[in-house]
């Protein structure tokens, strides 16, 4: 597990490139998107999940962002400004021994930017790549 130096020092590399980095691209959260994934419902429930996933990470604030990271992953959660309007970027990466890997990045803007749409959206996507890592885990062990 990459130590907070560490972290700080991928984050400044990812976002020093960011399109080249996020393969995949900049992901903008919209209804679309919350459609696509099946996530309108639980964005706008009011029931809590005791297995949440955002429950079980560490936690680095600063005035630019807020830094979550665990054992698997690391995401920055960083607020912004563009043209007079609030935005949040999100970069989860994977956290490996070595070196942090982003696997993704996506935006919230308008009224997909608030807490619990970004958490959802969030969460939504660590239980993704969750469920992938564990396909490749497993198609490995079994050629």
């Amino acid at each position: 597990m990459l130590n907070p130096t560490q972290i700080e020092a991928a984050y400044k590399e990812f976002t020093t490139d960011l399109p080249h980095c996020a393969h995949d691209g900049i992901l903008s959260i919209d209804l679309k998107t919350l459609h696509d994934q099946g996530l309108l419902n639980h964005i706008s429930g009011d029931e809590e999940d005791p297995g949440d996933l955002t429950q079980y990470f560490h936690v680095i604030e600063s005035t630019e962002k807020v830094t979550l990271f665990n054992q698997q992953f690391i995401v920055w959660i960083v607020p912004k400004t563009e043209e007079e309007h609030p935005v949040t970027s999100v970069l989860i990466a994977l956290n490996q021994p070595d070196k942090a890997h982003l696997e993704m990045a996506f935006t919230a803007r308008g009224v997909y930017n608030t807490p619990r749409c970004v958490l959802k959206v969030l969460q939504y996507f660590l239980l993704d790549m969750l469920e992938t890592e564990e396909t490749l885990t497993s198609l490995e062990e079994n050629p």
